[in-house]
């Protein structure tokens, strides 16, 4: 039997709302559109709603618009029914209503990351605890020290302690046989790396051994290595190593594949930084493809570095990745659907609304308060006195009516200029929200929090009296 689900809606988008809901195809839900008799229905309070809003009979639930800030379980309580806060946009409602049957868990993953610290040698104890505290709060869960060739490392058996003090697991990444002699004596958990020549270092300590060939590209040097360890029956990954692109990166994804195909059971970690540190583009992306490898060949672990300026967010981004792809893969997915923390520069769906929709808003409106949308021909800007789109601020700054009023100029600036960010990109624009640029730049309100049964702490234009009169309206 279909879930009656009501939409509660103003008058100003109470046609668009039932555009959506003539053209939703779901065989599961009968949404029933209810128009409060206020124009903007995201402005109404608690009071209005329980004067004016009519239920019919046997509602599963209410979903009030994304931005009315009024108290759900209080309406919940009073209607007997359960409230909740809907999509910011009416074109999410659609995905929303989806959205709300399945509830999205990203708290599980199985792959480990290794979060590596290139220049520890370098560094004192108390910065290497420092910069891996960093680290552990964007996502990693060992800390890998590296060793430089030409740097001696003195302190190495006190970082390692340090660490351990702070509740860090700690892998040692050194060409240096001694070095990694040392380390393992002095309670590393992993050594970063071990080859057939160097495999007896494994039985000097605890530390669990990452595997790699004696020769470039020598699988069968690999195979020889993790035979070894299986004889020992002690755990150890092993890592086929990951290449640049333009110098064996085809190759080594081949390695990977047939290293899992060879061997079903073989724990592999992939290091990522050959890829995302030595090609300039978004590492969003990168981490995502690479993501989607670790995936489908079950990797269970990488070494990630941020190194590189643009690689700033690659640690995080990866651990959003890895719980995103377990989501979907659990479920038996595509990875989409399960969050937007990769979506960095463009938004599946950019516009909330086509020009002639908000040409038709623009039409009705009574008021002076200017309303701010993008869509595929620009950034539109409209009130009662005028409707004026383009692609440029500076063009539509001239129309605006705004006498010597400082403030009021610096909110229509910002929002202005945050629209042709949104438009330029492909971004989706919402009145006085920041822009969502996934998980790169984190902003207060985050997309995950969007249905949450609580709103957003008071953004710019509720910071001044003079600026509130311009909350965006849905």
């Amino acid at each position: 039997m279909a879930k009656r689900v009501v939409l509660v809606t103003g008058s100003l988008a109470e046609p668009r709302v039932k555009r959506i809901v003539d053209d939703l195809n779901d065989k599961d839900i009968e949404p029933i559109v209810a128009n409060v008799g206020v124009k903007v229905a995201a402005l109404m309070t608690a009071d209005i709603v329980e004067r004016r809003l009519k239920l019919p009979e046997d509602i599963d639930r209410v979903i009030m618009p994304g931005r009315f800030r009024g108290d759900l379980e209080r309406l919940s309580d009073f209607f007997g029914t359960r409230f909740e806060r809907g999509p910011e946009e009416i074109a999410d409602l659609p995905s929303y209503l989806g959205h709300a049957q399945r509830e999205i868990n990203l708290t599980e993953y199985d792959v480990t990351i290794f979060a590596e610290i290139v220049d520890a040698t370098l560094m004192t104890c108390d910065q290497i605890v420092e910069r891996a505290r960093k680290l552990r709060a964007d996502g990693a869960n060992v800390i890998d020290l590296g060793c430089l060739p030409d740097s001696p490392f003195p302190h190495l058996e006190d970082a390692i302690a340090a660490l351990h003090a702070d509740g860090a697991k700690v892998s040692v990444d050194s060409f240096r046989a001694d070095e990694l002699s040392r380390a393992t004596r002095a309670g590393a958990d992993y050594l970063l790396s071990l080859s057939e020549k160097t495999i007896s270092i494994a039985d000097e300590g605890p530390a669990v051994p990452i595997l790699v060939s004696a020769g470039a590209a020598d699988m069968e040097s690999l195979d020889r290595a993790i035979d070894i360890m299986i004889a020992k029956g002690k755990p150890f990954y092993a890592d086929p190593i990951l290449d640049p692109i333009h110098y064996g990166f085809t190759a080594s994804v081949a390695r990977y594949y047939d290293l899992r195909k060879r061997r079903p059971d073989v724990p592999i970690l992939m290091g990522i930084g050959n890829v995302t540190e030595l090609t300039d583009a978004d590492t969003t992306g990168i981490n995502a493809v690479l993501m989607g490898m670790c995936s489908e060949l079950h990797v269970t672990a990488v070494l990630a570095v941020q190194v590189s300026p643009h690689c700033r967010t690659a640690i995080k981004e990866f651990d959003r990745a890895r719980r995103e792809f377990f989501a979907a893969r659990k479920a038996d997915a595509l990875p989409q659907g399960f969050g937007m923390g990769l979506m960095a520069l463009r938004d599946r769906k950019g516009f909330a609304s086509t020009p002639a929709e908000i040409e038709a808003l623009a039409a009705v409106l009574r008021d002076k308060n200017y309303r701010i949308e993008v869509a595929e021909d620009g950034v539109h800007i409209y009130n009662r006195n005028g409707h004026y789109v383009s692609d440029d601020p500076f063009k539509l700054y001239p129309n605006l009516q705004l006498g010597d009023d400082v403030g009021h100029a610096f909110y229509l600036g910002v929002e202005t200029a945050r629209a042709e960010i949104a438009y330029r990109l492909g971004k989706r624009y919402a009145q006085d929200e920041p822009l969502p640029f996934g998980i790169v730049a984190e902003v207060p309100g985050a997309a995950e929090d969007a249905h949450a049964m609580k709103f957003k702490e008071a953004g710019s234009t509720f910071a001044k009296p003079k600026v509130e009169k311009d909350a965006g309206a849905e």
